[in-house]
């Protein structure tokens, strides 16, 4: 079969012809019908995140973001048969450790992430294999497109998680949007939702632009202000800052911006991974986190057991992962989006549906 194939750190990455891939009796085997392209992707293309054991080898199919029908069962899976629509989280997980009992498989002790390890080649490929089914498959409901659930992918889930399970959150709080690629507009969306007025920053005008379609109400252009947290800050009400402030980016800039840009007791979530510049280490206000008692808050995916309140969502037409969207494209051209993201150009998430 065909397949996206990682050749080494910043090499480019090559369409082969691989095995078919093999899978245990616990696991399925699934036809690819839609695949998101992630940042995530481009971070482990880098090279990035080897001081949290994540590091491809060469051979590795990249691809966490999936959508497709079962083809085979293993022999012990029994919630998911042939022909069953499945997505699957990033973040898979097995079961049966103290977090997975507790209804947080996101940070399961035994998490593997889809397309990031050789024991889990990922879905920029016409098929790819889904440990632990039982646990990690998510149905689609009927009349779901393949591309909406794509997009749904790592992003929006993540973003739903931060916003709907971690954050405290109220219609008419104050929140702002620190990077607005596709878990920044995914957040937009889902805030809009939730009633928030939402404050979107960037430091382009069409990825603000794509910000304001999806639903946020003021903008602040970082390449046109001195100060950001100030320019944020002038948007909420007294000028007294935000209740809730994401960052969606993970770069040193944002994360401090995000902190800076909090009322007293507002809270800070972090969604957005770090890069080679930072290697997982940002400095930030400890003083003035402590005066105000603001809270720094993280997000890592979603638990799979949960899932089925976005599905929901999506079929009362609450949200629609689907508007994050910002092209598909064919398997040949994977390589080269994942390259640019990079340049921070794309405005939304990239979706592979042709194998």
């Amino acid at each position: 079969m065909r397949a996206a194939v990682f050749q080494g750190e910043k090499e480019p990455i090559q369409i082969e012809e691989v095995d078919r891939p093999s899978f245990g009796p616990d696991d399925v085997l699934v036809e690819t019908e839609a695949c998101g392209v992630c940042r995530s992707d481009w971070h482990a293309w880098q090279g990035d995140w080897d001081w949290v054991g994540v590091s491809p080898k060469q051979g590795q199919v990249f691809g966490h973001e999936p959508a497709g029908t079962v083809i085979e069962v293993g022999e012990n899976v029994d919630s998911v048969s042939e022909g069953d629509r499945i997505a699957a989280p990033f973040n898979t997980s097995g079961g049966t450790c103290r977090f997975c009992r507790d209804g947080r498989g996101n940070i399961c002790e035994r998490l593997v992430p889809l397309g990031f390890m050789s024991f889990a080649p990922g879905a920029f490929a016409e098929q790819f294999p889904l440990r632990n089914a039982d646990v990690n498959a998510v149905q689609i409901p009927d009349g779901i497109d393949p591309v909406d659930i794509a997009g749904l992918g790592c992003r929006f889930a993540t973003a739903f998680h931060a916003l709907v399970h971690q954050a405290d959150i109220t219609p008419g709080d104050w929140l702002a949007i620190h990077g607005c690629g596709g878990v920044g507009l995914s957040a937009i969306h889902i805030a809009e939702a939730l009633g928030a007025n939402v404050i979107a920053v960037d430091i382009t005008d069409d990825k603000l632009d794509r910000a304001v379609a999806m639903g946020a109400d003021r903008t602040v252009n970082v390449s046109e202000v001195e100060d950001v947290p100030q320019a944020v800050k002038k948007h909420t009400e007294g000028s007294r800052g935000c209740d809730v402030s994401v960052d969606a980016l993970g770069v040193a800039d944002t994360c401090q911006n995000s902190i800076n840009s909090l009322d007293k007791a507002g809270q800070h979530i972090q969604i957005g991974l770090t890069t080679q510049e930072e290697e997982g280490w940002v400095e930030l206000p400890i003083d003035n986190m402590i005066y105000g008692e603001r809270e720094f808050i993280t997000s890592f995916g979603m638990p799979p057991n949960r899932y089925d309140e976005i599905l929901r969502m999506m079929e009362e037409g609450k949200i629609d992962p689907g508007k994050i969207v910002s092209e598909t494209i064919s398997l040949d051209d994977v390589p080269e989006v994942i390259q640019s993201l990079g340049d921070y150009g794309t405005a939304g998430i990239p979706v592979c549906n042709e194998f």
